[in-house]
């Protein structure tokens, strides 16, 4: 039997901080999206000049990069370089860059 490890709720604000300072940092003005493995939302923060539209997107985004297990950026590249059935794929729809599954041990939190 396998043991799974979960983000608990501090993992949770640390990451959004942590994405927070990153887009300070680099004066991104985004909306940053933590999801657990299954891609159900934990954290939604649109940050300051970040485009009302972007609160829709960034879950996708986040969701399909832990379903993926591979940043969304991959899906993104993929289509863009003519695979564009995968955009059939079902339950996947932040098939754009911004996206990062949390990784530990070769398994998504």
């Amino acid at each position: 039997m396998k043991n799974t490890v979960e983000l608990e709720f501090n993992d949770v604000l640390a990451v959004a901080e942590a994405a927070r300072a990153e887009a300070q940092r680099n004066q991104w003005a985004v909306t940053i999206a933590v999801v657990d493995a299954g891609g159900h939302l934990l954290h939604l923060q649109r940050l300051d000049g970040a485009a009302p539209l972007s609160a829709h997107i960034a879950p996708s985004k986040a969701r399909t990069a832990a379903l993926g297990q591979r940043e969304s950026k991959i899906y993104e590249e993929m289509i863009n370089n003519g695979r564009v059935s995968f955009l059939s794929a079902p339950e996947v729809q932040g098939l754009l860059e911004g996206g990062v599954p949390i990784m530990k041990d070769g398994r998504c939190l």
